[in-house]
């Protein structure tokens, strides 16, 4: 191999090397709803829409400074509905509402 196709692998590898490994960064449509059930053994839950739609959501899918053991069923959420032709709908960033005064 010579020096110039060394080089030029070398370029190409390290040009990819930044992106390995990330997860992209998903973003969702601005929904709400409220909590329908919590398996809180598991870490998951449901949240069912105006319409009657359930999404599943786990805690690794609440929004920062939202805890998982503090939710109840009934409590209204937002959230943003990511559709994922693999596994279904899925709910991300989940947050509580705040009760209306």
């Amino acid at each position: 191999m010579g020096e110039r196709t060394r080089g030029a692998a070398r370029g190409a590898a390290s040009a990819r090397k930044g992106t390995a490994g990330r997860p992209e960064d998903r973003r969702g449509k601005p929904s709400s709803g409220r909590i329908d059930r919590l398996f809180i053994g598991q870490g998951h839950g449901v949240i069912r829409l105006a319409n009657g739609r359930e999404v599943f959501f786990h805690r690794s899918d609440l929004q920062a400074g939202t805890s998982f053991n503090a939710l109840a069923v009934g409590d209204r959420v937002t959230f943003e509905l990511l559709e994922d032709h693999v596994s279904g709908a899925r709910a991300l960033r989940v947050a509580r509402r705040s009760p209306r005064r």
